[in-house]
């Protein structure tokens, strides 16, 4: 009798363990789409703690959601709930950028004009792959153009004009100009040339109908 009680305990034992098997099997099938979503939820309240916001534009911006596709001036895909568009402009804010933007893998529209952010723009910003428009115009920030924006294979918008950025225009972005649409980095602080001189793959050809203007550039676009 002793022995059927041990086998009959084992095989519901065993029954038990397939349910926690499919159960640990359905959450692990169900982690990407709510992982990406936590994450990135993750990512833009890191952002936002960077930045004072005296308009209270970010005030929807709530870490405890699932995914920040409530939020607003964000907007995500309508299926896969993943962001797409941060739109924060002439909001007020004023602060820093960090590398957290980063780790929105599916940005495509990243607005940040006419603000008071400052300091450096983050190499991570060129992890961006599907970043489509950048406009982070009419800002405070310094220091140089990313050599990482190379790496924007799909943007066809830029505006970094009204800044005070400074030295020269990396090479490796030069090659990025032949996929622009607008390139306008006019109102900063660039070198004379402002072009890096080891850029072998410029021409003049690169610039036209871009909006790439400024003072000490009228030379190189002549």
């Amino acid at each position: 009798m002793g022995s059927l009680i041990s086998v009959s305990s084992n095989i519901q034992e065993l029954r038990m363990s397939r349910l926690e098997l499919l159960c640990l099997l359905c959450l692990i099938l169900q982690c990407p789409l709510s992982c990406l979503s936590n994450s990135e939820g993750d990512a833009l309240s890191a952002f936002r703690g960077r930045l004072s916001d005296p308009n209270n534009v970010m005030q929807s911006w709530d870490p405890t959601l699932v995914n920040p596709c409530t939020w607003l001036r964000v907007s995500c895909d309508s299926n896969d709930n993943v962001v797409l568009r941060i739109d924060l402009g002439n909001s007020g804010l004023s602060g820093t950028l960090g590398p957290e933007l980063a780790q929105l893998p599916s940005l495509q529209h990243l607005h940040l004009f006419g603000n008071k952010l400052s300091g450096n723009i983050p190499q991570e910003l060129g992890s961006l792959k599907n970043l489509i428009s950048m406009d982070l115009s009419k800002n405070k920030l310094e220091g140089n153009i990313p050599k990482s924006f190379a790496n924007l294979k799909s943007l066809k918008s830029l505006w970094l004009d009204n800044n005070e950025l400074s030295g020269t225009i990396p090479s490796a972005v030069v090659t990025l100009l032949k996929h622009l649409v607008v390139f306008n980095v006019s109102n900063n602080h660039f070198s004379n040339p402002p072009i890096d001189v080891t850029a072998q793959s410029f021409s003049m050809q690169c610039f036209e109908n871009k909006k790439f203007r400024g003072a000490r550039m009228k030379e190189v676009v002549a």
